[in-house]
């Protein structure tokens, strides 16, 4: 007699893992294949039907699960999932929530400070370094946590898409709080020497001269590294140091000398494809991985661009009475189309607020958006951009024609 054919229940792996998305649930299927020894997966959302069918064996199936289990999924009454009372579960927020009120709050009640939001920076000295202050920034509430960082004294990593306001915001803080900032921008031409500092040799006499970063450190200036993902091993080597806590910078080329970091000083890093805007790589040729132990010594803060309701806003304040609310809105709607496409990879090029502002003043002094675009956008693009652009601008807004 053959053996009776094992029951879907009597399987410890199968079942529907599902997690909610904020959306429709989104679920793992797994049932026994009419194969032996194999298993069928299928994947979807909600009531809809599977997106996904396959058949793996065994050893397949246990690494997806582990993956599955990682990213959140769980089925119902699984005793290895099971949810903590509810008692437990609330008790951690209560106890959150009781220890903010503990932290003490340190102030020097002589510094000066400027409130930007609801964090109150302190003030530094006007200087040729302070970044000219844009008045029309917008300071959006969710930036309330690198603002505290900032006070702080935390590394900030600020990732996302190219014109999402990585740099900008750091600069506009700065001219908020009279921060003199340097810049170092790792386009695969900045050498170690640049960085760190190089000797040189000027009338006859051998000198050193700082680099970027020991300039910052010695002078307590802002230090933002622009695309950290395409610096060269070298110059990661020698942040990883300055980035631990009372990290100090060892100028081996220089005897060794150890440059201890002046209390204003800051430090702060974009990138464009790096933790969470890995998936991006492909977009930005050139990139480098970067490993979990790096970044674990930033705070790493992903910057989508404005709302289309913040970037209305942003050309009203900017523009003046010149540019009305539904002519924001529709400016808006349109970069806002733009890097969904850009998203979907349907352009290649990406729209940020600076080509819209260039965009609408350009437009507001010729009166024509077609005319104004040639220069602030289509000129800067492929043809196959250009042309897709247009047709997204011509969507929302009627021409004469």
């Amino acid at each position: 007699m053959n053996a009776p054919e094992p029951k879907l229940q009597d399987d410890p792996h199968t079942g529907r893992y599902a997690r909610s998305t904020g959306q429709a649930a989104e679920w793992w299927e797994v049932t026994l294949s009419e194969r032996p020894q194999m298993y069928r997966i299928a994947h979807g959302y909600g009531d809809g039907p599977a997106n996904i069918d396959t058949v793996v064996d065994l050893e397949n199936l246990k690494s997806k699960l582990q993956k599955w289990h990682r990213e959140g999924f769980s089925r119902p009454n699984d005793p290895a999932l099971a949810p903590l009372p509810a008692e437990g579960r609330t008790s951690f927020l209560k106890e959150l929530r009781h220890a903010m009120g503990q932290m003490p709050q340190a102030k020097d009640l002589n510094e000066a400070t400027t409130a930007i939001g609801t964090v109150d920076m302190p003030m530094g000295q006007p200087g040729p370094l302070v970044p000219r202050l844009n008045p029309a920034y917008l300071f959006p509430e969710r930036f309330g946590d690198i603002l505290q960082d900032i006070v702080e004294n935390r590394r900030v990593l600020l990732i996302g898409h190219t014109g999402a306001g990585k740099t900008s915001l750091i600069e506009q803080v700065a001219a908020r709080t009279q921060r003199g900032v340097l810049r170092a921008n790792m386009n695969g031409q900045t050498t170690i020497g640049d960085f760190v500092g190089f000797w040189t040799v000027k009338g006859g006499e051998t000198l050193w001269v700082d680099g970027v970063l020991p300039t910052a450190l010695r002078e307590g200036l802002w230090l933002v590294v622009d695309e950290i993902d395409f610096a060269e091993p070298s110059i990661l080597a020698v942040l990883t140091a300055v980035l631990e806590p009372h990290g100090r910078l060892l100028l081996k080329e220089k005897g060794n000398e150890l440059v201890a970091p002046h209390p204003s000083f800051r430090l702060f890093a974009t990138a464009n494809a790096v933790g969470a805007m890995s998936v991006y790589r492909h977009l930005y040729q050139g990139a480098n991985l970067m490993n979990e132990a790096f970044l674990d010594r930033w705070r790493v803060y992903l910057m989508n661009y404005l709302s289309p309701a913040e970037e209305a806003e942003v050309l009203m304040r900017t523009l003046g009475a010149r540019c009305t609310r539904p002519m924001a809105q529709t400016l808006a709607a349109i970069a806002a189309d733009c890097r969904a496409a850009f998203a979907r990879e349907d352009l290649a090029s990406a729209f940020s607020t600076r080509r819209l502002l260039d965009w609408a003043d350009l437009m507001l002094r010729s009166g024509d958006p077609e005319r104004a675009a040639g220069p602030a956008i289509y000129a800067k693009v492929s043809a196959e951009d250009a042309a897709l652009i247009r047709s997204i601008i011509r969507h929302h807004i009627a021409f004469d024609e």
